[in-house]
């Protein structure tokens, strides 16, 4: 057995809870499969009417695999590679180098582990606190979103309730494209559609919606 989260918006703010399920081991996407509907039909036991989406490459749905990390864009650049060449370290960073590899060899570059401690996130010459967890992750996910989704397909998030990334373990890391895109459908179901937010006010909409 394992466990993961699902997020899910809940009186207007995102939260997530952690659901018990049967995990099949290995690396093959037919097992990863299994573990997603898995942890999907223990979201449907406790809430008969969740549409859950995984949100991942190995998502059964394609606007799930479109939503990853790994396939989102801004400007030509994986949405994976801009979130790691933007960490500003005590000792090093950012490596804007990252931007032209491969989003699984940026996010092992082994200089964002031996750099020091992390200190913020700068993009487009703007530096993001570390503080609100996740803030920076979900504001370039929404980002992603405007420039790579037609108005049809955004408007097609909303029709789910529940994300799951099967990948993220809330125990060894925080960022995660489920949260984000559970705060997507929040930001849909407020206003109707996606809005153009500046870093400013999309961090105070962060603080008074994100639930950790």
């Amino acid at each position: 057995m394992a466990k993961r989260p699902a997020f899910f918006v809940n009186q207007g703010r995102v939260i997530s809870e952690m659901y018990s399920f049967e995990w099949y081991s290995g690396f093959a996407v037919s097992q990863k499969q299994k573990s997603i509907k898995s942890l999907h039909n223990a979201i449907l036991k406790a809430d008969v009417n969740a549409k859950p989406l995984e949100i991942s490459t190995k998502s059964m749905e394609a606007i799930g695999i479109k939503l990853s990390a790994f396939n989102l864009k801004i400007n030509s650049y994986t949405l994976e590679n801009i979130f790691q060449s933007a960490k500003v370290f005590e000792n090093g960073g950012p490596y804007l180098d990252l931007l032209d590899v491969s989003p699984k060899e940026a996010k092992r570059d082994e200089r964002l582990h031996k750099s020091g401690s992390l200190k913020a996130l700068r993009y487009q010459n703007e530096d993001f606190p570390l503080i609100p967890q996740t803030v920076f992750y979900d504001f370039i996910y929404i980002i992603a979103i405007k420039q790579s989704f037609t108005t049809d397909e955004i408007n097609a998030i909303s029709s789910y309730n529940y994300f799951t990334d099967i990948e993220f373990n809330p125990t060894k890391s925080i960022n995660t494209q489920a949260r984000a895109a559970a705060m997507l459908k929040l930001i849909l179901d407020e206003y109707g559609y996606l809005p153009s937010f500046n870093k400013e006010d999309f961090i105070q909409y962060h603080k008074k919606h994100i639930f950790y």
